[in-house]
Order: C-alpha cells, then sequence, then structure tokens
C-alpha cells in the first residue's frame, strides 16, 4: 500500500513538473501605448486565451513614445495616434503587415480604414477613433450659442472664467485655424500669425484655465462650464454628469484615429498579429470601448453601445459624426510644430 501511495505521488510531481505557465508556451508581448487605453480584463483574458503574457507599457503623448523609441527601445506593439504613424512609417521604423493574419479586419468601420496616413493599412490597424469638439454644460452654457458660433463660443464674453483651454499645441491651432477657415495643417506663416492672435484673445479677455485632463473631472465636478474635449473623454463626462453636452463644430475639427503599428524589430510579431487580430473582434472591443469610453472601430460594437440598452445610448459625444469635407487629420509637419510650440508658450503666458 505505501508503495502503491509513493508511486502516485511520483506521478503527480512529474505531472506537476511538466506543466508550465501558459504565458511560458505562448511567449510573450510588449505593447505601447496611451495610459488608460486598455481594460484590465481584456488583457487578462488575452493572455488566458493565448497563453500569451502582456507587458504593457504607457506614454502620455505621441512625442514622449517617439523619443523613447528613439533612444532605441522596441515595443512589439505601439498604439500613436495617426500624425506620428505617417511619420513612423516615412522613418521606416514599422514594418508592413501581412492583413491575412488580421482576418477581423472585415468587421472594422469603414470610416476609419484607408485613412490618408495609412491609405491601404499597409502598416496599421485601427484601435480606437473619435474628434474633437466642445463640451459644455447645458445649463449654464446656451446650446444655441455653441451651435452657431462654433469654436468662437470660447471667446464669448458672456462665459468670461468658465472655460477650460486644453493645453495641446496641435489642437489649440486646430480650433483658431478651423474657426478662421484655415486648414489646421496649413504652413501659411500669415494663417499661422492669424491663428496666434486669435488664441491671445482668448488668454487676455476669457481668463481661461490651462489644463490637460484635470478638466475631464472639473467639467464632470461643474468647477467650468466649457471647454475643447476629445470624444471619448466627453463620453466619459456625459456618463458623469447628464449636464454635459458635446457639439463638433460645423467649420471643421480634428478626425483622429489611433491604431495599432509593429515596431521594424518586434521580436514577438506572431503575438502582435495574435493582438491585433483579437482585440478588435466582438467581445474584446465591447469590453474595451466600455472601460475607455473611446469609439470602438468594430462597426457592430459602435453599433450596439450606442443603442437602446447600450452602455452609451445617448450619448452624444460616443459615435462622433463621419469625417466631413471640413474635418482633417493631422499630418506630420516637424517645422510647423516648432513654430507653433513656441508661439502656444507666448499664448499661456499671456495675462
Amino acid at each position: 500500500m505505501k508503495k502503491l501511495i509513493s508511486v502516485l505521488l511520483m506521478l503527480l510531481l512529474l505531472v506537476g513538473c511538466s506543466s508550465k505557465p501558459a504565458n511560458e508556451d505562448g511567449g510573450e508581448l510588449y505593447v505601447f501605448l496611451p495610459g488608460e487605453y486598455i481594460s484590465d480584463e481584456v488583457i487578462n483574458q488575452f493572455e488566458d486565451e493565448f497563453g500569451v503574457k502582456l507587458y504593457i507599457t504607457t506614454f502620455d503623448s505621441n512625442e514622449s513614445m517617439y523619443t523613447k523609441l528613439l533612444g532605441g527601445t522596441v515595443y512589439d506593439i505601439i498604439i500613436p495616434s495617426d500624425y506620428m504613424i505617417e511619420r513612423l512609417i516615412a522613418e521606416e521604423m514599422v514594418q508592413k503587415l501581412d492583413l491575412s493574419k488580421v482576418p477581423n479586419m472585415d468587421l472594422v468601420y469603414e470610416q476609419v480604414l484607408n485613412m490618408d496616413f495609412d491609405p491601404n493599412n499597409e502598416y496599421s490597424v485601427p484601435y480606437f477613433w473619435g474628434n474633437v469638439g466642445i463640451c459644455y454644460d447645458e445649463t449654464l452654457i446656451d446650446r444655441n450659442d455653441v451651435e452657431t458660433e462654433g469654436w468662437n463660443v470660447l471667446r464669448n464674453q458672456k462665459y468670461k472664467g468658465m472655460i477650460y483651454m486644453y493645453d495641446s499645441i496641435r489642437d489649440a491651432f486646430m480650433m483658431a485655424e478651423k474657426s478662421l477657415g484655415y486648414s489646421m495643417n496649413t504652413d501659411k506663416e500669415d494663417e499661422i500669425n492669424a491663428s496666434y492672435e486669435w488664441l491671445i484673445d482668448i488668454a487676455k479677455n476669457m481668463d481661461p484655465a490651462y489644463v490637460t485632463d484635470e478638466a475631464i473631472d472639473g467639467l464632470a465636478n461643474g468647477e467650468k462650464a466649457m471647454g475643447m474635449m476629445y470624444s471619448g473623454d466627453a463620453t466619459y463626462i456625459h456618463s458623469e454628469n447628464e449636464n454635459m453636452q458635446f457639439w463638433a463644430p460645423t467649420e471643421g475639427t480634428n478626425y483622429f484615429v489611433d491604431a495599432m503599428v509593429i515596431h521594424k524589430d518586434a521580436k514577438n510579431v506572431e503575438n502582435a498579429y495574435k493582438f491585433m487580430n483579437y482585440i478588435i473582434d466582438y467581445d474584446p472591443a465591447y469590453e474595451n470601448s466600455t472601460f475607455v469610453g473611446y469609439s470602438s472601430v468594430n462597426a457592430e460594437v459602435l453599433n450596439d453601445l450606442a443603442s437602446e440598452g447600450g452602455d452609451f445610448e445617448g450619448n452624444d459625444a460616443y459615435i462622433p459624426r463621419d469625417k466631413t469635407a471640413n474635418d482633417e487629420v493631422f499630418h506630420n509637419n516637424e517645422e510647423v510644430l516648432k513654430t507653433i510650440s513656441e508661439l502656444w508658450v507666448k499664448v499661456k503666458n499671456t495675462k
């Protein structure tokens, strides 16, 4: 009897020794993305399904992400914005995709495919999308003012001291340029200077608060009544405070797509394809969009979350309008960025 027990114990020990953690068999994957841009549940489900250990690193801006890549750090998957993807492609920092390994591309909302920065999605798979608009408290800000004045409502003296100015160089100049009828990708000196004066007018006359993500909780909590906001953040704000509405001015705005790319020196390419295909499938896309609040690139998820009974039913920010003739995607132009960066410092220092 003792001998039989010993044999059984030996067998159990051998079975235990031969069983490897799932991620040891499936390998690993290093992902570099904006902060709070993926659900923990999605991470766990991916690891369980594929036996791949995910290592998530976050960045706070496309520019800081780019700097880290220049320093030699390699990630398998990176999730930048459109204009930065354009730059990474031009500088051959990402690899061309084999889309036969991403069959779920058939599920992607067609309005976010074949964008100017990657016309045939040869390098990128969409992750989230949206636009930029005005988030405002309809009990304090006249809806008619917002919808008729567009970006210029931020210069309406009735609302002095009630606005946030988002500390984003590109989007600040985008607002000014669109309000003046220019392209947000203009490189004309006179148009850039006119846009600078538009922003100076706000700085001098509207007593704005220049902030970044503090504006999200500030608007949700009623600390200010209006500000420029990304649609995904406005989705969250409305879910916290139903008085907060969202309007994308008809004179045009920034229409953006954040997408997944594979680093040219990625070591876990097959796992990168697994992740790309997985993240745009219905269930992960649903969970991820519910958690983050940005618009899903999965067409069915997008519809279901905004429809009756969906988490974002009645939330105008969740499904931004499709790209119009006045809406644009940012293009990479380092010279213009340098110019407006210097001007933006002067704007914020204006009293």
